[in-house]
């Protein structure tokens, strides 16, 4: 099942698309990859859904990513009296770590690693922002605050301190729990949330230890001090847009994206846009105006993947949601404005051979009007680094690992697939050709162009570029 797009499409999957028929409809619609989301859920469903997934492998000869979210700390409120309370402005409401039920002047705050960061004048947002509230004064267990936007706080609503770092780590018990688990499945990619640090993705790695691939989500203003950091030692970048747009003002959200989304392109990253992309078509059968061109401005800017979240989780049209973004993917890369932009943010290649070879590729694809640039690749660099040049023919990945190959579905441009292990030169050619015609990206008499490197299976040693016909 070739797509004819270059970005791809995550789809979450929840109540609503659990099964078998759904999350094959979601597959034949256009997703590429599929999340897990750990927040919800238990861990049978997600095993479940995980191996209707696997048998999508083996049904369309394609291979599926599948992404695991871990939930991450979660910092709430605890309980009211009446189960809510009303905050009015100006008041004082104090939080601490007293578990008894809250009411119009207090609530419980079970998180003592917010006490230990916080400072007078520092700010609270309730309810993903609804609520702010400035501290007036501040100990180990507990902070007096002035109401500066009231409103109704209900149960176990959430909390975000913008300005502070909390000593907290970004896996919780529950986290670590998932995470086994997750591996013991054989999931793809692990996104991690709430990534305040490099430290977080180093402590990540340290676990996973090369069995999945790291997704750091960057939803926090903290963790754009350390941007360079956090995407040098992840795998793929999330611009997870939810609590960022908490945390930091609104207006200020779409250049964050941007900066993201060109820094993970530089370093050859592969860059996910998530959060409230067609939100409205959780009820509605079509997006707004504005979600689509949120879409196509994703695409427009050159990020490998695009996320829907409740559309295709809890939503009541969740094929529609994939059909439509699908559709405004394909709408925007046919458009001649697009390749221009690409060609405009093209980045120069590193002084290495491996990035020669590759940058050559794109030219040499680009000059003989190649069908297709095929590149052969055991942990997936060479087949990154080429996705990095964005060409303007597509990317027939090729590996002898199963795991490289699901990892490479998120990768724009790249139709990954599963080969024998090859052992010479000649073996490569022959399995190039006859891979691209029978995946349909080149017919008798046409040009593609390869890349490898020898000896094979050496991590980054791209180093051939060769062009063939198909017989």
């Amino acid at each position: 099942m070739r797509r004819k797009r270059s970005a791809k499409i995550i789809a979450t999957l929840g109540p609503g698309t659990s099964t078998e028929e759904m999350i094959t409809a979601l597959f034949e619609a256009g997703a590429d990859v599929f999340r897990l989301n750990f927040s919800h859920g238990t861990q049978e469903d997600h095993k479940r859904r995980f191996d209707i997934i696997r048998s999508l492998e083996t049904r369309f000869q394609r291979s599926v990513g599948i992404l695991l979210d871990l939930q991450g700390p979660k910092l709430r409120v605890g309980e009211f009296k009446d189960g809510e309370v009303y905050l009015k402005h100006g008041e004082k409401f104090r939080l601490d770590l007293n578990p008894d039920m809250g009411d119009e002047t207090r609530a419980s705050l079970p998180h003592p690693e917010i006490f230990k960061a916080l400072e007078p004048d520092t700010d609270l947002l309730l309810d993903d922002g609804r609520i702010r509230l400035t501290v007036i004064e501040c100990g180990d267990d507990f902070a007096e605050t002035k109401v500066m936007i009231g409103g109704t706080l209900s149960d176990h609503k959430g909390v975000n301190v913008p300005t502070a770092v909390l000593d907290l780590s970004s896996l919780t018990e529950k986290d670590l729990d998932d995470l086994r688990f997750g591996l013991e499945l054989g999931v793809d990619w692990v996104a991690l949330s709430f990534v305040q640090r490099p430290e977080d993705i180093a402590h990540a790695r340290k676990l996973i230890a090369g069995r999945a691939g790291i997704m750091a989500k960057l939803e926090k203003p903290q963790a754009l001090e350390h941007l360079d950091e956090i995407i040098n030692l992840s795998d793929a970048i999330m611009v997870a847009r939810g609590d960022l747009g908490v945390e930091v003002p609104p207006e200020e959200v779409p250049a964050l994206q941007k900066r993201m989304v060109f820094k993970c392109r530089a370093a050859g990253k592969p860059v996910v846009i998530a959060t409230q992309m067609l939100e409205s078509m959780i009820h509605s059968p079509t997006p707004t105006r504005a979600e689509a061109s949120d879409v196509a401005t994703a695409i427009y800017d050159g990020s490998d993947a695009v996320m829907l979240s409740g559309e295709s989780a809890v939503g009541e049209f969740p094929v529609e949601a994939v059909t439509m973004m699908d559709s405004i993917i394909r709408q925007v890369e046919k458009d001649p404005h697009y390749r221009r932009m690409l060609e405009n943010y093209r980045y120069a290649p590193e002084a290495t051979a491996a990035d020669a070879i590759t940058a050559a590729a794109r030219q040499v694809a680009q000059t003989i009007s190649a069908s297709v640039i095929v590149t052969f690749s055991s942990t997936g660099s060479t087949t990154l680094r080429c996705a990095r040049e964005r060409p303007v023919v597509p990317i027939l990945g090729l590996t002898p690992r199963a795991d490289t190959a699901r990892r490479l579905a998120l990768v724009w441009g790249v139709h990954s697939v599963q080969t024998e292990d090859l052992k010479t030169f000649r073996d490569m050619v022959v399995t190039a050709t006859r891979t691209a015609k029978q995946e349909e990206f080149a017919d008798v008499g046409d040009p593609l162009v390869v890349t490898a490197g020898v000896p094979f299976g050496t991590p980054g040693a791209t180093n051939i570029l060769r062009i063939a016909w198909i017989d």
